[in-house]
């Protein structure tokens, strides 16, 4: 097979969780065990950092990656899902696995593939561990999928775990409540590895500090020692840099931290992934301050870190965010409402396997709206969604496409207007520049 084939047989053989939903998610770590035993066990052979949570997740598991590459670490990085390519999901030092690895580990393994009857995520799982250990990364930062315990990812036992958060998210295969919730998100604090959880609630906290004493564990709460305050914020050639003042336990800390990223959001994943640097350094003492500071300043050419807070054009601006739940999208609106504008566009788009009307709720009124389907199965109608979106007071019109809408919104809007494109990554993902999906 070629490396299209082989992407064919995965997508057409596996069921896969972001086109399919529910059906793709295995309760269990039979399949991800069985594969890892037949590898030979790759994800003992190289030390790592498991990173969960609700939000923030992926953009911790960045933050990392790039101040270990800055510091001369041979990294690995394990995100999903991916935007556009399916090798963002396996990166070493920043660089997308190979298309020969891809095509050479599905072929020399098929037998076993065929045999196990893997879901879509555990196979990549695998090669993703396959691939780190071939390549004698001297680190691995792993972020979870989907929960926690019952992740594919969670067969690992790091050196450090982290727990960004935790919101409503995926309620029909983790819970209905945040303690619940919470509990999944658990599953990732081994014995004896400490933790680091980014955010205190008190539903959740409980949980947490409750499984930490069960396995002896150490755990800190960043945002109970660690605030992380944004300066000022520039935009140039559109990219966005954050200046930040660092503060723990209410004293200066680290002063003039600059990171190739914006948005709401990042002022928490920064402290947090601050509590993490602070204990990875322990382990790795290359990780100083001077890795910190160019990891950061350098993210997203160190990482190719995409799709959050996101701009893809000038006149009108245009800003997208992956932003999908109710934590992340009240975040979100509270600073667009802020940001200047005459008019503001707003181009969505959710998946069908969760209620969008809480969602729907946090969106202004006071916007235009262009709804549209992702280009997956899981895409709720842009018809259905209008018609929700009509009886919360959201007045819009529903597009063939994402492309469509935003091309619709952008011809639309005056030069001082704002468009922006969120609600799901896959609708994210039709519209961000980068190489054709695949």
């Amino acid at each position: 097979m070629n490396y299209a084939e082989t992407l064919n047989y995965l997508y057409a053989r596996l069921p896969m969780f972001h086109r399919v939903g529910a059906a793709a998610f295995k309760k269990d770590l039979t399949n991800t065990l069985a594969l890892a035993r037949h590898l030979g066990d790759p994800h003992t052979k190289f030390p790592s950092v498991h990173v969960g949570g609700t939000n923030g997740k992926g953009s911790v598991s960045h933050i990392l990656a790039a101040i270990c590459q800055a510091a001369g670490l041979k990294t690995g990085l394990y995100i999903s899902p991916h935007y556009r390519d399916f090798r963002e999901r396996i990166k070493v030092n920043g660089r997308y696995i190979p298309r020969k690895a891809v095509v050479e580990f599905v072929c020399s393994n098929r037998q076993k593939i065929e045999e196990v009857q893997p879901s879509f995520f555990e196979l990549c799982v695998a090669m993703a561990f396959d691939h780190f250990a071939r390549e004698r990364v001297d680190v691995a930062v792993i972020e979870v999928g989907l929960g926690g315990r019952l992740d594919s990812t969670n067969i690992i036992t790091p050196e450090l775990s982290v727990i960004t958060n935790i919101s409503y998210d995926h309620m029909n295969l983790l819970g209905d409540t945040l303690t619940l919730i919470a509990g999944e998100k658990a599953g990732i604090i081994k014995p004896g590895i400490p933790v680091v959880i980014g955010e205190t609630h008190p539903e959740s906290a409980p949980v947490f500090l409750e499984k930490a004493r069960s396995t002896g564990s150490e755990i800190i709460f960043a945002d109970q020692h660690v605030r992380a305050t944004p300066v000022q914020e520039s935009i140039q050639n559109r990219s966005i840099r954050t200046s930040y003042l660092v503060s723990r336990d209410e004293k200066t800390w680290i002063n003039d931290l600059e990171m190739e990223a914006g948005g709401p959001f990042q002022e928490k994943n920064l402290a947090t992934a601050l509590l993490a640097w602070e204990k990875m350094k322990m382990i790795f003492p290359e990780i100083d301050e001077y890795a910190l500071r160019k990891g950061l300043e350098n993210l997203k050419q160190l990482t190719r870190f995409m799709g959050r807070w996101e701009i893809i054009r000038n006149s009108p601006t245009v800003l997208c965010d992956s932003a999908h739940n109710e934590a992340g999208i009240a975040l979100a609106f509270d600073r667009i409402n802020n940001w200047p504008h005459r008019k503001l566009h707003i181009v969505t788009g959710f998946v069908n396997d969760k209620p969008a009307g809480k969602v729907l709720s946090l969106f202004p009124k006071n916007a235009s709206y262009y709804f549209a389907k992702a280009n997956i199965p899981r895409g709720l109608d842009a018809r259905d969604l209008a018609r929700q979106a009509a009886g919360l007071g959201l007045a819009g019109r529903a597009y063939s496409s994402v492309k469509n809408a935003l091309k619709a919104a952008v011809k639309k809007a005056g030069p001082d207007d704002l468009v922006v494109v969120i609600g799901s990554i896959f609708v994210v993902a039709e519209v961000i520049p980068g190489p054709r999906m695949t």
